[in-house]
């Protein structure tokens, strides 16, 4: 009898302390998620947010919002979401910026990449094209990089994110000239300031270089992916165009702060995953200029730890020196 009750002392206390994580998983989501986006409103990474958000929201019951944190190369959204409470409800849209390039461009940075999020899934891919403004004497890449090299530190591009630095800064290596770097928040202010003529040069990715192209405020002259992008045919790569071996692509993705739930972690994933299976949300990212390239949680998982490694090379390859 006595060991009858300590038994069933010890079950009740067993079930005491999980089914209150049981129940929340359950009920999982009981009210609205937010999406933090570490580049500004109108980056790439805002307009696939804000496109996986409306789905997800309409998916899950709840909605989801999308709050703009940019500044520090992606590392103030990235701190904002590390510090949240581990419950599911606030995630990072995260990029290889974030997640991967950071390592390597600064000396001490401020979260880990891997033991402090939870990877929730890969959403897409994309590439970067060398825009300039419709008057620049240059009719195409290698003619850019005649002119380069015949104004020695008279061009300067501007970059708001790894994956424009690194594209940037590769192609001034590669090439054999030299440019001056600035930084901004992100890449729509600097292609204003490209389109303003403060900036010679710069790296869009492929839906706002379209966007600007189709306006006929600048010009793409090659694009970074080691093949041309649909939305972008036109225009060669820059491996093809003159400099061989030349390559950068840049992925989106989802995070959660560690040590969220494992069944909310489940949840989130398989929604995710069911939202990128939609026609019309294909469709949709595809038309900011990224494809669909979904992977799960652990697939995620893997492509960060191969990615840091992968970023590691191009950004020695480039020449640049961590901050």
């Amino acid at each position: 009898m006595i060991r009858r009750s300590l038994l069933g002392a010890g079950c009740a206390a067993v079930l005491a302390a999980v089914l209150p994580g049981v129940a929340a998983a359950q009920a999982f989501p009981n009210r609205a998620l937010k999406f933090v986006v570490p580049f500004p409103a109108g980056s790439a990474t805002d307009n696939v947010a804000r496109i996986v958000a409306q789905s997800m929201g309409e998916l899950l019951g709840q909605s989801v919002a999308v709050e703009n944190k940019p500044g520090a190369n992606g590392i103030l959204g990235a701190e904002q979401v590390k510090s949240a409470p581990p419950d599911g409800y606030t995630m990072l849209v995260t990029t290889n910026t974030t997640q991967a390039a950071n390592v390597s461009l600064y000396k001490k940075l401020s979260y880990d990449p891997v033991k402090d999020f939870t990877p929730i899934g890969k959403i897409g891919v994309t590439g970067f094209i060398l825009m300039v403004k419709p008057d620049f004497p240059a009719a195409n890449l290698r003619e850019f990089i005649a002119y380069a090299k015949a104004n020695p530190g008279k061009l300067s591009y501007g970059h708001g994110s790894a994956g424009s630095l690194v594209s940037g800064a590769l192609l001034v290596q590669m090439g054999g000239f030299s440019a001056q770097s600035v930084a901004y928040k992100g890449i729509p202010p600097a292609l204003t300031d490209l389109i303003g003529g403060t900036l010679q040069f710069a790296f869009a990715d492929v839906g706002n270089a379209v966007a600007q192209m189709n306006g006929g405020k600048l010009r793409g002259l090659g694009v970074t992916t080691a093949r041309r992008a649909g939305r972008a045919p036109a225009v060669p790569t820059i491996a093809e165009a003159g400099v061989p071996g030349y390559e950068v692509e840049a992925w989106f993705g989802l995070m959660a702060p560690a040590g969220i739930p494992a069944a909310v972690h489940s949840r989130l994933t398989s929604a995710l995953m069911a939202v990128l299976a939609k026609p019309d949300v294909r469709e949709k990212i595809a038309g900011a200029g990224v494809d669909v390239d979904p992977l799960d949680a652990a697939g995620l998982a893997r492509l960060i730890d191969s990615e840091i490694r992968r970023w590691a090379g191009w950004v020695k390859d480039a020449g640049i020196q961590p901050e």
